[in-house]
């Protein structure tokens, strides 16, 4: 089970994220063309499923090595070379990423002392600024993974895994 919610977990949590604001866009455009009425909640909630969907997806590039990067130096690199530069990268994310979890988790903790609800839904705004913490704490994880998988790589001479390449 572990292992699949592994290879799955942010798949997941996308299509959930991007079903919810399809029919709800969806139905907000119904709402507004036929019966000429529209809601703020249905705005609000496709806002925040896209927050959702870009943080959570940002995880799921880091897992898969899918972010956009120059890699032409790459090809003429020899597989320890490669290892080293991708954990050099890794570990400079890791940075960003440890102080970006550090600042959005203030901006949350402020949210909840004040009890800062959202306009349309009324819904704590903890739940929605959660996303930016939850996403870089997933990016963490998918670092530490990946860390872990290419100091393997180079101590057993393999060649690094690379993610899959967007035009070969």
């Amino acid at each position: 089970m572990l292992k699949l919610l592994d290879q799955n977990a942010e798949k997941w949590a996308l299509l959930v994220f991007y079903s919810m604001l399809v029919v709800t866009m969806a139905i907000e455009v119904i709402r507004r063309e036929v019966f000429a009425y529209s809601s703020i909640w249905g705005e609000e909630i496709v806002r925040y499923c896209f927050i959702y969907l870009a943080w959570i997806g940002a995880a799921a590039a880091v897992k898969e090595r899918a972010h956009i990067r120059i890699d032409v130096i790459f090809n003429y690199l020899s597989h320890r070379a490669k290892a080293l530069l991708y954990i050099f990268g890794d570990l400079v994310m890791m940075g960003v990423a440890l102080i970006a979890v550090f600042y959005s988790w203030e901006t949350v903790a402020v949210a909840w002392k004040f009890g800062s609800v959202s306009h349309g839904l009324r819904v704590s705004m903890v739940w929605f600024l959660m996303a930016v913490p939850i996403g870089f704490a997933l990016m963490i994880f998918r670092l530490l993974q990946s860390l872990i998988r290419d100091m393997a790589a180079l101590k057993a001479g393999k060649p690094v895994y690379e993610g899959d390449r967007l035009f070969d």
